[in-house]
């Protein structure tokens, strides 16, 4: 379904992605790093659609959408390390930032930080050539919200 568009991701220079293919790939990761401690919990998902939502201007319906589009090309998506490299390529370093701090809000849904999430966002983070000072910074903002 997404064969194309991981192709487009995947290049060896991938052009900047339309803002519909950024939306789509930024949430599957965000997909991502919720499912890795095996737990999709509720809360996480609604986390993820209330960020979508708020982030995109999109109704519940249109967020719920998404994810679902999402979570199929997580599922076909490459392994982290390539998909989040793509990723870094084809988007700026404010917006890498500003997911690293929704990844972290998904991560905290839960109440629970499992060592699976925390590792994962370490990973992501520095594959998204997101300085760990900016990650924990942007931590700590997901953490007062």
């Amino acid at each position: 379904m997404f064969g194309d568009f991981l192709r487009r991701l995947t290049e060896p220079q991938p052009a900047p992605l339309p803002d519909h293919d950024a939306r789509l790939a930024l949430t599957a990761l965000l997909v991502r790093i919720a499912r890795s401690d095996n737990n999709y919990a509720p809360a996480e998902i609604a986390r993820i659609d209330r960020i979508v939502s708020d982030r995109y201007g999109l109704s519940p319906f249109e967020a719920a959408d998404l994810r679902g589009k999402a979570e199929t090309l997580e599922t076909e998506a490459p392994d982290t390390v390539r998909f989040t490299r793509a990723i870094k390529d084809a988007v700026p370093y404010d917006d890498r930032v500003s997911v690293v701090e929704s990844l972290w809000t998904v991560v905290l849904a839960d109440g629970t930080r499992a060592e699976e999430e925390n590792a994962m966002l370490r990973l992501v983070a520095n594959l998204l050539g997101v300085s760990d000072v900016d990650s924990a910074l942007a931590r700590q903002r997901a953490a007062g919200a």
